[in-house]
């Protein structure tokens, strides 16, 4: 295995000037004008006359893999082999309100820390959590933990106290660095747990120590940590938790690095399939971190895949539409991507404005299925934008399926082709057997990037991972141009007499009223059919709750039709990674029905 670092890295040309929109030539290495190439042999040329892109089998925890050959064993070499593709190290970096960092100064800062954690204690294996809003802070201990080959825990910043404290117990944390209302919430549990607690930003004096004085006082050096293997553990980041407590995705360096690669491939792939019309150089990528960094959307095909794509990003403490649109125009902010509710929050903004933001050239959807009826919506508001979805999970490194730009337009619900080199795919019933194309069956992937385990539950794991294969829960089905539609989570059906009704399919029936900005779907119990299907809307400002049934009647088949329905003019209750937040948006629709008498009956 080797990887590159400055000049002699592939790193150091993908990005530049012609290299994207050309392939080499016959004569003399040198390059020839092209024509477009399909997905499939788009993908085989890169992996032919890149290096980077070479993949090779391996065997990991017994089971053999396709992993990227040539990349860094480890996210620390990530960022030092980055250096080149950041303007040799020049380049601004990271912008956070009136703060701005280099990309040498921010790895100057990710020494420091490093430095300072290894004064503390911080050794190989050892579990460090975060919690705090957005901030620099957040990615630069990251890094440092992962340079002296420690574990990441990330907690969700909005959970309460007992929340924090079952995420501490469950991952062994005992030193947390955490901002100001973090820190409030983790004092009840300070000496019952044995915390060392570290303020950060306005946390800063509220604590046992402080991040300043740390890094102040900790002289930067080359990072020099243990060595780390590519299966040793990154990061650990926890489930939504909507049923039972939250769990544990325990993360490697190996299952993070072969994302990053994977999607850093579809960008070399990208000129290939769609060759740019001119040979000028492309704007440099500049991405806008919209959600928080305890969620895998924002650290991997965000802030991880920034490095080496030499990328500048921008950092938001909380979600604002406004906010947003002004950083996309005084940033010259390339790249957007949020769940899809942060994607029509932005149109609205924009249209009220008149702005077509033609800066942005990405605008991506993650976390959550687009609605069909949006797609056509922001392409036509941000013309200059390739509307794009990817569907990943925390399991899986965020790494997955997707499409972009016209593929999407043409079938806007579907999720895209499954990224190449190193996943593969299955679709299985529920005895575990493949089902033939076309026909719907559970979603279930083979990668690297996929999970080590949950984090103490062998049970739960073995549940979904088996050899090698995530089961992830989500139903689908493939078509014969290898794109893959999500019917949805396997929980989330409803059974309506027999018949199988998918929430998204009704949700993104409601979409197509222009009245609703957002809807969600779920069961409601029925004395004689079992459950019928009930929904939640957000109207518009000033909107009356239109007679969904007679505007449905064209648009999804009578027994989909919604027969209990709720609206708001607020948005719909959420969750802890921003999802619609279903089953509580259900228990408390269903707290508004008169009891039934079969229900009566059950509370005596």
């Amino acid at each position: 295995m080797r990887y590159w670092q400055g000049e002699k890295s592939p790193l150091a040309s993908l990005y530049r000037t012609g290299e994207q929109g050309r392939r080499p030539g016959p004569v003399n290495g040198g390059f020839q004008d092209m024509t477009a190439l399909s997905y499939d042999d788009a993908a085989r040329h890169v992996m032919a006359n890149n290096p980077l892109f070479e993949t090779m089998r391996t065997q990991i925890r017994g089971v053999e893999y396709s992993v990227f050959k040539n990349t860094p064993p480890h996210v620390p070499a990530l960022l030092q082999i980055s250096r080149a593709a950041q303007g040799d190290g020049a380049a601004e970096y990271l912008v956070f309100g009136d703060e701005r960092w280099s990309y040498d100064a921010f790895c100057g800062d990710v020494e420091r820390m490093a430095a300072a954690l290894r004064q503390l204690g911080v050794h190989k294996g050892m579990p460090v959590a975060l919690a705090m809003r957005n901030c620099p802070e957040l990615l630069i201990a990251f890094m440092a933990i992962a340079s002296v080959g420690g574990v990441t825990v990330f907690l969700n910043a909005w959970w309460t106290t007992q929340e924090l404290d079952y995420a501490l117990q469950d991952s062994g944390a005992k030193l947390v660095l955490a901002d100001a209302q973090r820190l409030g919430r983790l004092a009840p549990l300070q000496q019952a747990r044995g915390l060392r607690l570290i303020g950060v930003r306005d946390g800063e004096g509220k604590g046992d120590l402080s991040y300043g004085a740390l890094r102040r006082d900790a002289p930067p050096a080359p990072l020099s940590g243990p060595q780390i293997d590519p299966e040793d553990d990154l990061a650990i980041m926890y489930s939504s938790g909507t049923t039972g407590q939250p769990k544990g995705v325990v993360q490697t360096h190996r299952g993070a690095i072969n994302a990053v690669f994977t999607w850093l491939m579809q960008a070399a792939m990208a000129p290939l399939i769609t060759p740019p019309a001119t040979d000028a150089p492309p704007p440099r990528p500049s991405a806008l971190v919209i959600t928080p960094l305890f969620h895998v959307t924002a650290t991997h095909p965000v802030f991880l895949l920034s490095l080496p794509a030499g990328a500048k990003l921008t950092l938001m403490p909380k979600w604002d539409a406004t906010e947003a649109l002004r950083l996309i125009k005084t940033e010259k902010i390339t790249r957007f991507m949020g769940v899809p509710t942060q994607s029509a929050d932005l149109m609205q903004a924009a249209l009220e404005r008149g702005e077509t933001l033609p800066s942005l050239d990405y605008l991506g959807a993650g976390g959550a299925k687009r609605p069909p009826a949006q797609v056509d919506a922001l392409h036509r508001a941000f013309p200059h934008a390739n509307i794009a979805t990817g569907w990943g999970m925390t399991e899986t490194n965020a790494n997955g399926i997707g499409m972009i730009g016209p593929d999407y337009l043409r079938r806007p619900g579907s999720a895209g082709r499954l990224y190449p080199p190193v996943q593969e795919l299955r679709f299985l019933d529920d005895n575990g057997r493949d089902v033939p194309p076309g026909e719907i069956g559970e979603i279930t992937v083979k990668s690297p990037c996929n999970m080590r385990c949950y984090l103490n539950k062998p049970d739960a794991t073995r549940a979904v991972l088996q050899d090698g294969w995530l089961r992830t829960g989500d139903l689908g089905f493939i078509d014969s141009d290898g794109f893959v539609t999500i019917v949805d989570r396997k929980k989330n059906i409803i059974i309506r007499g027999g018949e199988n009704i998918a929430c998204l399919d009704v949700e993104g029936a409601l979409h197509r009223h222009h009245d609703v900005i957002e809807a969600c779907a779920f069961s409601v119990p029925h004395p004689r059919l079992g459950e019928v299907v009930g929904a939640m809307v957000q109207l518009r400002p000033g909107a009356a709750m239109p007679d969904f049934a007679r505007f449905l009647e064209d648009q999804i088949a009578k027994f989909k039709i919604p027969e209990h329905l709720w609206g708001q003019a607020t948005p719909l209750l959420r969750g802890a990674t921003d999802k619609l937040d279903r089953i509580g948006i259900r228990a408390a629709c269903l707290a508004t029905l008169p009891v039934q008498p079969q229900e009566q009956q059950l509370k005596q």
